[in-house]
């Protein structure tokens, strides 16, 4: 018979799926996520992503920037489907688009070596769409931040192009009204987008992205006039006309590598290395949110998490849709 070539571990794993994505089925047979979706199937997955972050955070504190810009760069292009991932001989797959060229390969290196980890106990189960949404939350309270369950069940997607990534990403120099307009259509409010602008706490952005507002801003002033005096000066030291585009300078200089709500103090203070920062104080409509996030962490981290949870639902592909790849990088087929 046809299922005695499966095994039995194969044909249990078989059986346990089925039930969970039954058991997933909203009204009318829509899949959705679920908290405990992999209770059954491979009860220990968090805990072994938990243990490939740590072993990654500790060789690197780039491991928590570098994986929660792959989580947002993943989800904001369709969907969190893990395509952001694929790796393509020709250099068309979504992580060759320019806007995601600068990605950190750290984020990467944990998501492979985690699903590495839970192939060897759970084959063919946990996509690595899952385990991207997973590492992000640990990362975020591994270096200071709230913690929350992660809902899961996503898919793995079974397209990863580079022509689909122009228009969908934030631009360092967006207003409010563009960074309002890309949020809202995937279902995030404004004040989702203040809150995963949070995550700027941690990590950096190069000389290129903001040199702009210091030597040619406007035909009016060549410096921003919404850049703190002193910090203009350390911004021009740092990255002066001409230099490298590609030098690296921290988002948030009083705790680089906490996870913390200074970057709103960053902000009331002038202090917002991108344009795409700062202008959430300088506009009036969001003015009182950062203040707000400023001086109450606990409406950042609970706005963070409200954030995250949101942005975790964007286009995912759940039932069965897309597929459970056995190696990230790749198509199963």
């Amino acid at each position: 018979m046809e299922r005695a070539k499966v095994g039995k571990r194969g044909w249990w794993s078989a059986v346990v799926m089925v039930v969970v994505m039954v058991m997933a089925m909203g009204k009318g047979g829509e899949a959705q996520l679920l908290e405990n979706f992999y209770a059954f199937s491979c009860p220990n997955v968090e805990a072994i992503v938990r243990q490939v972050v740590l072993t990654k955070l500790s060789q690197t504190f780039v491991t928590v920037p570098a994986t929660l810009r792959l989580f947002f760069h993943d989800c904001f292009v369709q969907g969190c489907d893990a395509s952001i991932l694929i790796a393509s001989s020709n250099g068309d797959a979504e992580k060759d688009a320019p806007d995601n060229l600068s990605l950190a390969g750290d984020g990467f290196d944990i998501v492979i070596k985690a699903k590495q980890a839970v192939e060897a106990l759970c084959p063919g189960i946990v996509s690595c769409a899952d385990i991207l949404a997973i590492a992000a939350r640990d990362v975020v309270f591994l270096s200071g931040g709230p913690s929350f369950i992660v809902e899961l069940g996503r898919r793995d997607g079974l397209v990863s192009n580079a022509s689909l990534v122009p228009g969908n990403l934030p631009q360092p120099n967006f207003d409010l009204n563009q960074l309002n307009q890309l949020f809202s259509e995937n279902n995030l409010t404004q004040i989702d987008m203040i809150a995963l602008s949070g995550a700027h706490t941690v990590g950096f952005s190069h000389c290129g992205k903001f040199t702009n507002r210091l030597y040619s801003f406007s035909s009016a002033s060549t410096l921003d006039p919404s850049l703190n005096a002193s910090y203009a000066q350390q911004l021009m030291a740092a990255c002066p006309q001409n230099v490298d585009p590609n030098i690296a300078f921290d988002l948030d200089l009083i705790t680089p590598q906490t996870f913390d709500n200074f970057y709103y103090h960053n902000l009331v203070a002038g202090k917002g290395l991108l344009s795409s920062d700062e202008v959430l104080f300088t506009d009036p409509a969001s003015q009182s949110t950062v203040i707000d996030f400023a001086t109450n962490p606990s409406d950042f981290n609970a706005a963070f998490i409200t954030a995250m949870i949101k942005l975790g639902r964007v286009g995912v592909k759940t039932g069965l849709e897309g597929e459970i790849r056995t190696v990230c990088t790749t198509f199963n087929s």
